[in-house]
């Protein structure tokens, strides 16, 4: 007979070993990632619990500011205990909420049986990819660096230090990334102010531009972990697209990485966007599984 109950601190070993299993290892989680609900608040997380060994876990938290109309469920261990706590967490769900969001890997099979089982919607298609960075090679993309330096494009790296017009500049073309870029809610980044741009990429990521005769037209982002970096925030002005500029930006991008001795880069996306797939097949990058986005209206 099967228990359901909030989580509690005690479980937090066995709930990180089934949450990695359930991903494939494609990313580890450690006892560290789960927190007991603070008293007087509601708990986020339940656990399935049977003679006295947790089989199975469920979290269901707000999607993020990004998406602030949806809920997003997270489940992982023994599928049979999955409705059960679907059911008893919608039972004490918060509202102002319209929506149910789940995300699953395509070859993760007890997750995508549920939520097709449980009436969600496969509503969205995401890819990722890979690339191996020590067997990457700049130099099919020198002739391509070479046209665009005479037409007077010039990439490189953004200082920490640079002034506010850069700053200025920069922010302008993340916003045009969010306006123009096709999205779904996976791949819909939280709201950044301009400041709060700035301290991202001073504190944690690595900002490449290209200028044309000194203005930025083109940016992409990247996020050192540890062997690994995530490639984001790829964004050309509409006067500069189609030439090229965001192979040869994250060419020059991907090249510094590499020299910086990291081993791998990653990068995703919506299926919606295919002149970023484009480029980054262009790159090397191999697709990975598809991510999909399963949907239920509350």
């Amino acid at each position: 007979m099967r228990h359901l109950r909030p989580f509690r601190a005690a479980d937090a070993s066995a709930v990180a070993r089934l949450v990695t299993a359930g991903v494939r290892g494609h990313w580890t989680y450690t006892p560290a990632h789960f927190r007991e609900a603070q008293p007087g608040t509601r708990p986020t997380r339940l656990v399935a619990e049977q003679d006295g060994v947790v089989v199975a876990t469920a979290r269901l938290a707000p999607f993020g500011a990004g998406v602030p109309d949806a809920l997003r469920l997270d489940v992982a261990g023994d599928g049979a205990s999955f409705t059960p706590l679907l059911l008893a967490q919608l039972a004490e769900a918060p509202g102002g909420f319209r929506r149910v969001l789940g995300v699953t890997r395509e070859d993760f099979t007890e997750q995508m049986t549920f939520f097709a089982a449980a009436g969600f919607r496969n509503a969205w298609q995401s890819w990722g990819a890979h690339l191996d960075l020590t067997t990457f090679d700049p130099a099919p993309f020198e002739p391509l660096q070479e046209r665009l330096f005479l037409a007077g494009y010039e990439p490189g790296r953004l200082s920490p230090d640079a002034p506010d017009a850069d700053w200025d500049a920069l922010y302008a073309l993340h916003q045009t990334g969010v306006r123009d870029q096709p999205r779904n809610p996976t791949t819909t980044p939280d709201p950044l102010t301009r400041d709060g741009l700035r301290d991202v990429l001073r504190r944690e990521e690595s900002a490449f531009v290209t200028r044309w005769r000194g203005q930025i037209v083109a940016l992409t982002r990247l996020t050192p972990r540890g062997p690994e970096v995530d490639s984001e925030g790829s964004v050309t002005h509409q006067g500069h697209r189609a030439r090229g500029v965001m192979t040869a930006l994250k060419a020059h991008a991907l090249t510094w990485a590499q020299g910086a001795g990291h081993t791998h880069a990653g990068t995703g996306g919506t299926v919606l966007n295919l002149p970023m797939l484009r480029v980054n097949t262009r790159l090397g990058y191999r697709v990975d599984h598809m991510w999909i986005t399963w949907e239920k209206e509350l």
